[in-house]
């Protein structure tokens, strides 16, 4: 069988989907949905997000300059779709998926407790790149929840059930394939012959 040329589009899937909380200058706070997200810089830490201006949060987004990314997780998945299907002009995204916002330490967007990791982030750049606007912004705290922690204090994702997205479709995510450096790391039992 061959390969198909396809015209251009975004085949860069599966992506994370992650529940963007907002705030607005009077300090409403609105959810979204967003799967157009990932690292920038590692040192300082920074992610993107990038939003439709016609998006009820994208005013928010640019008048504070502040939001938090929240980790979904199977037991997100509903709250996810939801929130990134209906408009906060006509509901209140955190009642009607059943989300407690909790406040931030660093910014104002409120964090969503019942995700297992919460990113603070302030805005530092924006471009407008025709149907987005992609948001740059520092990480400024992380929150972990405790329950998602192993023996060590390292976060185990595995425990925490992420989900990805990816055509339309949410995904958990499977078992572990290797950690970083498996694939040149020396095999034991031959370093102990």
């Amino acid at each position: 069988m061959g390969k198909q040329l396809w015209k251009p589009g975004n085949m860069l899937y599966p992506v994370p989907a992650v529940l963007v909380s907002t705030v607005s200058g009077s300090g409403e706070s609105n959810l979204l949905t967003v799967a157009w997200t990932g690292t920038v810089n590692s040192d300082p830490p920074m992610l993107s997000i990038s939003v439709r201006p016609e998006r009820y949060s994208y005013p928010m987004l640019c008048e504070t300059g502040e939001f938090a990314v929240n980790l979904t997780t199977e037991k997100l998945a509903f709250a996810a779709d939801l929130c990134g299907v209906r408009s906060g002009r006509d509901t209140d995204k955190w009642k009607e998926a059943g989300l407690t916002p909790v406040p931030a330490r660093m910014i104002r967007a409120p964090l969503v407790g019942e995700s297992p990791v919460n990113l603070e982030c302030r805005v530092i750049g924006k471009k407008e790149l025709g149907s987005h606007t992609m948001f740059w912004a520092e990480i400024a705290a992380v929150h972990a929840d405790e329950a998602y922690l192993d023996a060590n204090g390292r976060f185990d994702l595995a425990k925490a059930g992420p989900i990805v997205y990816s055509h339309g479709i949410y995904y958990a995510l499977g078992r572990p394939l290797g950690t970083f450096g498996y694939s040149v790391r020396k095999n034991k039992r031959r370093k102990n012959r």
